[in-house]
C-alpha cells in the first residue's frame, strides 16, 4: 500500500470554518475518495499549517487520477478555496506528492 502526504495553509481567521466544513464533509466526496482507494486519511493542523496523510490501496497514481477526473473533487476544491491555499500539481490536478525521508515500522 502506498502512502501519500500533502501540505497546505489555512487562510488567516478561517481555521474554524475549515474545521466546520470537514465536520460536514460531503458524502459524495467520501464516496469518491473510497473509490480512489484512499483510506486512513488524516489531516493535522498547527497554527495555519495543515498536513494531510492517507494510504492508497490502489496506488497513489490511481488515487490522483480518480480525484483529478472527479467533478465532486473539483467542486470541493472550489468550495475550500476561500479558507485555504494549496499548491496543486498542474499535471495531476492533485497536491504535489511529498517525498518520504524516514519511516519507522
Amino acid at each position: 500500500m502506498e502512502r501519500y502526504a500533502w501540505k497546505a495553509r489555512v487562510l488567516p481567521g478561517k481555521l474554524e470554518e475549515y474545521r466546520r466544513r470537514h465536520d460536514e464533509i460531503w458524502p459524495e466526496l467520501v464516496a469518491v475518495l473510497k473509490e480512489a482507494g484512499i483510506c486512513n486519511y488524516t489531516i493535522w493542523q498547527t497554527g495555519d499549517e495543515l498536513f494531510g496523510y492517507y494510504e492508497c490501496e490502489k496506488g497513489s497514481d490511481y488515487a490522483a487520477r480518480v480525484q483529478a477526473e472527479s467533478p465532486v473533487v473539483d467542486r470541493w476544491n472550489l468550495y475550500m478555496k476561500d479558507v485555504m491555499e494549496m499548491e496543486m500539481d498542474p499535471v495531476t490536478g492533485a497536491q504535489p506528492k511529498m517525498v518520504q525521508v524516514f519511516r519507522l515500522e
